[in-house]
């Protein structure tokens, strides 16, 4: 295990654009505002989503579309850096019309209907993500 400990920065709050992708609209706001580390937290609804499941066995995540508009009760994640480009790694959690719920990794592909982002400055090292063998998944580097 490891781990680093960090103080609150800046927070951010932003709408994001209406038909916008939803990772690249997060990563413009962290940009916009000169947060390399932050935690994410956002509310809305996705007018297009798509989502993936990582199989631990296979080390491949597995990409779906989520059949038509939803709620998005939860958008939870981070940012950080990785290729020397901000990274947004974030989960969410969708409602779909009859209230039925499903969750996932957030891929490119979801389409912002209308979204309220929270972010919140982690002040400290910044963390980077690299492959990590073990798993074969892009991890914080460092810890």
């Amino acid at each position: 295990m490891g781990s680093r400990e960090y103080s609150r920065g800046r927070r951010v709050v932003a709408r994001l654009p209406h038909g916008g992708d939803l990772l690249q609209e997060i990563a413009a706001v962290a940009d916009a505002h000169g947060m390399a580390m932050a935690e994410v937290r956002a509310i809305g609804a996705l007018s297009k989503a798509r989502l993936a499941y990582y199989d631990q066995g296979s080390r491949q995540y597995h990409e779906y579309d989520v059949e038509g508009a939803v709620e998005l009760l939860a958008l939870l994640g981070n940012v950080s850096r990785r290729d020397g480009s901000t990274a947004v790694h974030v989960h969410a959690t969708l409602a779909r019309h009859d209230g039925a719920c499903i969750g996932g990794h957030v891929v490119p592909g979801c389409r912002v209907f209308a979204c309220e982002l929270m972010l919140q400055e982690l002040d400290g090292e910044t963390l980077a993500r690299e492959h990590d063998d073990v798993t074969g998944l892009p991890l914080w580097r460092g810890l």
